[in-house]
């Protein structure tokens, strides 16, 4: 491919100008810009990407950030680094990533929690639109309501009818303010129309342990954390968040399925850039990321924590961030959670 030098497209210009052609001025630039853009994608990337994973390691964010991060270092030919940065409801690394320069060399996971931060923290350190450029969805994880075993419901419509007879008498337990669990206790709450009293834990791990306590009534962990518990008897099973039923669990009912209709609250993970990173080097990681996602080793191993591969645009995932923002936005206002 033939890149133009910056004084063969400055010797264009002059020639353009001189012949008093504005409209040949307007097209040299164009074409010199997009020329520029190709000659930066082409020299991408130039060094290691640190790919921040804001959640602690070991989750399945972290399991699919370490996936995408060994398949894109063999793609790309330069060591994509995952760097977890865990914290403060995923805002920590989030925050790294909105001032990291904007070049193609960090990229960000992030997961349902990005979608609802700007409802539940007055001042973010960052803008979650303006400062991040969309790069792909990379996949979705439902969630499974489950109860301790001496509450008195075994379906998810005995769960309702409970919420409604005694208002404020059910907790659920979650990994924290702002985590995938919260929010899908949010929305059902928000759809059936009851009162559910949240209690934020430090992890998944101690809010699990008290529901198989009884200490509280209800969780949303993930699937694949209390599947044994489940299969063992420790913990009723109610429902799975997503959208379709899990091939883990497919037994198991679909909250839609089983008397919300409509409900979805899966944890979706997508891969974002700093802003104003050129739109070549964001083509070209959505196209790296898109290749792994379809790779037969990837989708075995996202099966394998319970995910289901989900590949976008970077038009579709700017759109479906909108959408996403707003439909949190909606829950939580109708749920009267406050920003902090």
């Amino acid at each position: 491919m033939l890149v133009q030098r910056p004084a063969e497209q400055v010797f264009r210009i002059a020639r353009a100008i001189d012949g008093g052609t504005v409209v040949g001025l307007v097209l040299t630039l164009s074409c010199a810009a997009a020329l520029s853009g190709i000659a930066e994608a082409a020299a991408y990337p130039a060094r290691p990407i640190r790919f921040i994973v804001p959640f602690a390691p070991g989750g399945n964010g972290d399991i699919m950030g370490r996936l995408l991060g060994q398949r894109l270092t063999e793609n790309l030919g330069q060591q994509v680094v995952v760097d977890n940065r865990a914290g403060a409801s995923n805002i920590i690394g989030t925050e790294l990533a909105a001032k990291a320069a904007p070049d193609g060399h960090t990229i960000l996971l992030i997961s349902t929690a990005h979608f609802a931060n700007p409802s539940l923290v007055k001042q973010l350190p960052y803008d979650t639109l303006r400062d991040f450029a969309p790069v792909t969805l990379v996949g979705s994880t439902p969630l499974m309501l489950v109860t301790y075993p001496g509450l008195p419901v075994t379906t998810l419509k005995d769960l309702v009818a409970l919420a409604r007879a005694k208002p404020g008498s059910l907790n659920y337990g979650t990994s924290g303010t702002g985590a995938s669990g919260h929010l899908a206790g949010a929305l059902l709450a928000y759809m059936a129309g009851i009162d559910l009293v949240h209690v934020p834990y430090r992890g998944t791990a101690q809010a699990t342990t008290d529901v198989l306590a009884g200490r509280v009534q209800l969780g949303f962990p993930s699937m694949t954390s209390v599947l044994p518990y489940v299969k063992a008897g420790k913990l009723k099973v109610l429902g799975m968040t997503g959208a379709r039923r899990s091939p883990l669990a497919p037994d198991v009912p679909t909250i839609s399925e089983a008397g919300v209709a409509g409900y979805q609250a899966s944890i979706w993970n997508g891969v974002l850039a700093p802003a104003a990173t050129p739109r070549a080097i964001i083509a070209r990681l959505n196209t790296e990321i898109v290749r792994v996602l379809g790779s037969p080793e990837a989708r075995e191993r996202f099966s394998g924590i319970g995910t289901e591969v989900a590949h976008s645009s970077p038009e579709e995932f700017g759109a479906f961030i909108r959408s996403e923002i707003q439909k949190w936005a909606a829950v939580l206002k109708g749920t009267g959670i406050k920003a902090e």
